[in-house]
């Protein structure tokens, strides 16, 4: 008996760089089809699998998008024949009965590889019929996503090839960044990766609002029951952990640098309309808040309305001409914030001016919330409160730098979790992260978003999302969210859908020349620790730019 109609003896799979097969059908929209060689067969060539086509002028990258039967003799699928015998199965393998692969290609190579000057460029056209394509090399890989670099930051291997593929770090910090996938494929251990490779080249600093107590000393590979490192364990020097609660990284025998403590005169109408959801406000009760405010004064509205007992609540409601009901409402659920430790009378010291002053000096900032990680109600009132400040101070310097009155501030990226939250469509228009992701990098600030139900955030703050990294999603309506806007989106939802469950992604956008699936590295053994030491003692620091070093750099990069 043979094995997918090969022979025994027969080596299997194709080799980097070995031929494949003719182009024999397509178009640019659609992605041309090619006809595999008879000694090739369908189960060695994966969705996903980095392909070149030679055609007559140019030579061609692509990726494969589908993998199909057919034949040439339509009474084959209806009377199939006897394969008993090797012969007769060789015999039909590759003439009546064949294989094709579906291929997307993105780009025109360059004439030389190894030509630095010389870079691939958007394909517009495609290769004419019997153009011969072959499995991708090393050297091709190399010449369209780069080598590993102070620029280029590997985050794992083509599928089939054991070749470094690297994301461009510069594109990448540039405007806000994706990470979605069910739970359990692997989204954290996915941005760790992308939090060391920023770490190492640094490229910008980073603030991480870490829910779940992952990325600051240590996190949890559960599916090999063991602690691997974070980010303070790999860069001590570079790293400042903050917490919300003291009492669970004692437990936890992690030391901080700061403890955060908020005062109830920091909290503003803003921050409460963002918990309407998760509090389960009306827009009346909301929305009067705005009207307590402007009763009690900035600083003092929400502490003494707090101060209020029963029959005051409704003397108020009627003195500032809200509905009792809904003033009853906003009362009894902000009551609950009293059982927030973090939540002070006078906090002593401003959170937002520490951080901003261990970003200034180009480190990066963890802030755990330990148990409150639990709660979303105090996960989004401090993330929303903090970024609020901290981006209003980068508005501030911005402008200032602007003005001749010095320095801009460094690139800041931000890293909220359940983004979906913040960025829903019915309060993304009015939340500081959705402020953010339409500004680009205007102010020096994007996002990191990481969430598993990317169809709950908002369609305008998606098509912002300069790179996206996606694994497994099994929702039809995610799977178009993150898409959507995407040139070649029809091929690329077969991709996504056949991703494994565990440590691959689809990952397309300003990052990368075209999109890709890339089978992750690996992160938590002693010798991926020591490939990040290494690379970060290796690489030296780069200076923020000037507005004026920043606007040469990319009339540069027009011409």
């Amino acid at each position: 008996m043979t094995d997918g109609f090969k022979l025994d003896g027969e080596t299997p799979g194709p080799q980097s760089g070995a031929p494949l097969g003719l182009v024999v059908d397509g178009s640019l929209s659609q992605g041309v089809e090619v006809r595999l060689d008879a000694d090739v067969s369908v189960e060695d060539v994966k969705v996903g699998t980095f392909v070149t086509i030679q055609g007559h002028n140019n030579r061609f990258f692509g990726v494969v998008t589908d993998v199909s039967l057919g034949s040439t003799d339509p009474r084959l699928k209806h009377s199939p024949p006897q394969v008993d015998d090797p012969f007769i199965a060789q015999v039909l393998s590759g003439t009546v009965a064949y294989g094709s692969i579906s291929v997307l290609p993105n780009l025109v190579m360059p004439q030389v590889l190894g030509d630095n000057d010389a870079k691939p460029v958007a394909a517009k056209t495609i290769p004419p019929h019997f153009s011969r394509a072959q499995m991708a090399s090393e050297q091709d890989v190399a010449a369209v996503f780069g080598q590993e670099d102070q620029r280029h930051f590997w985050i794992g291997n083509p599928l089939e090839m054991e070749h470094k593929l690297c994301l461009d770090l510069d594109e990448l910090v540039k405007r806000s960044i994706g990470v979605f996938g069910k739970s359990g494929t692997g989204k954290t251990f996915l941005t760790r990766l992308l939090l060391v490779g920023i770490l190492q080249r640094n490229q910008a600093s980073v603030l991480i609002f870490d829910m779940h107590s992952e990325y600051g000393w240590q996190g949890q590979d559960t599916d090999r029951n063991r602690n691997v490192k974070g980010l303070k364990q790999l860069f001590p020097s570079q790293v400042a952990t903050f917490t919300l609660d003291e009492a669970s990284a004692r437990r936890r025998g992690v030391s901080t640098d700061e403890v955060v403590r908020i005062g109830y005169s920091e909290i503003e109408p803003e921050d409460v309309e963002l918990l309407r959801e998760t509090l389960n406000l009306s827009d009346v009760a909301a929305s009067a808040a705005f009207n307590l405010q402007q009763h009690f004064g900035p600083r003092e509205w929400l502490q003494r309305f707090l101060e209020l007992q029963g029959p005051a609540v409704n003397e108020l409601a009627t003195e500032i001409q809200v509905h009792p009901s809904a003033l009853g409402s906003l009362h009894n659920r902000l009551s609950r914030l009293k059982r927030f430790d973090f939540l002070v009378e006078k906090s002593g010291h401003d959170a937002a001016n520490r951080m901003i002053e261990h970003l200034d000096r180009g480190k990066h900032v963890v802030l755990e919330f330990g148990r409150y990680g639990r709660d979303l109600t105090a996960y989004m009132l401090v993330s929303n409160l903090l970024t609020r400040r901290i981006h209003n101070r980068y508005v501030d310097r911005m402008e200032e730098a602007e003005g001749g009155q010095g320095r801009s501030p460094r690139p800041l990226v931000i890293v909220i979790e359940e983004a979906h939250k913040f960025l829903s469509p019915a309060v993304a228009s009015h939340t500081i992260f959705g402020i953010i992701a339409r500004e680009l990098r205007k102010y020096n600030v994007t996002l990191m978003v990481i969430d598993q139900r990317p169809s709950a955030i908002d369609s305008e703050v998606m098509s912002q999302l300069g790179t996206r990294l996606t694994c497994l999603l099994d929702n039809d309506r995610d799977i178009e969210a993150v898409l959507s806007g995407t040139p070649g989106s029809r091929q690329l939802r077969t991709v996504l859908a056949r991703l494994e469950a565990k440590q691959q992604a689809l990952i397309f956008g300003h990052a990368l020349p075209m999109p890709v699936v890339v089978r992750i590295r690996e992160y938590g053994s002693p010798e991926s620790y020591a490939q990040f030491s290494q690379s970060a003692d290796a690489l030296p620091a780069q200076e923020a730019e000037t507005p004026a070093e920043q606007l040469e750099r990319e009339i540069s990069e027009l011409f």
